[in-house]
């Protein structure tokens, strides 16, 4: 598969939705996360990332609590860490739960995904994404999503990344194209060079590169795979 310029990538896809990388720093000293969100309603464009230090994670909130029209599908935890089995779990909504839930109930990351499925917003039927980053740097990703659009049939797929290389990541996205209705992600997750040398310059390159228009809020983290400790970085459009 083809190594892909993340900053080409984005800058060729007006609205790629959410999106979720991971993969190895070019050093190969830390493991990297980076997840984001795009919107082109009102409601969806009226969010901000907030750190949740209890959990290692972060959530989605109201920008203006009074704009508010829908939350069910728009404010969730999007990463929340596994103390007890040092894994960080990374989604595109309240699956994120469901992922941590089953892992501490012993079950594997696609087991524990065999109770969801794509969004229930017709007609686009937006695709839920799914990481599962390992302490020792090794991933898992998933995307549930529906049959070219038809409903009646929830499609599965989960891809595991053993031993990642170093500067490079997956990356996987909700929409194909910027169409109505929004078409799900086809293949598998790109493959995309890390470049960046800590989460600060890998943030502002995808920052940088996100549609001006339809850009909402950004995550990274880089995890150092000796100590553990990692570096966040949250930008809100709104802030």
């Amino acid at each position: 598969m083809e190594l892909v310029n993340l900053a080409a990538y984005l800058q060729n896809h007006a609205y790629p939705g959410r999106g979720i990388m991971l993969g190895r720093s070019a050093d190969n000293k830390h493991a990297v996360i980076a997840y984001f969100i795009m919107g082109r309603s009102e409601n969806s464009r009226n969010r901000v990332f907030v750190a949740v230090p209890e959990d290692g994670g972060i959530k989605t909130e109201a920008y203006d609590p009074s704009k508010m029209a829908d939350p069910s599908l728009i404010i969730y935890h999007p990463v929340r860490c596994i103390e007890a089995t040092g894994d960080t779990v990374v989604t595109n909504g309240d699956q994120t739960d469901t992922v941590r839930d089953g892992i501490l109930e012993g079950k594997a990351f696609a087991q524990a995904l065999r109770v969801r499925c794509y969004e229930p917003d017709p007609p686009n039927y937006t695709p839920r994404i799914s990481g599962l980053l390992h302490r020792d740097g090794s991933f898992a990703l998933s995307i549930l999503k529906s049959a070219d659009g038809n409903p009646d049939c929830n499609n599965r797929y989960f891809y595991g990344y053993d031993n990642p290389p170093a500067g490079e990541g997956r990356f996987i996205h909700t929409y194909q194209a910027n169409e109505n209705p929004l078409p799900s992600f086809e293949g598998e997750p790109r493959r995309v060079a890390i470049t960046a040398p800590d989460a600060k310059a890998l943030a502002r390159e995808i920052w940088e590169n996100l549609n001006e228009d339809n850009k909402v809020s950004l995550f990274v983290r880089y995890v150092n795979l000796d100590s553990g400790e990692s570096q966040d970085v949250i930008i809100n459009k709104h802030c």
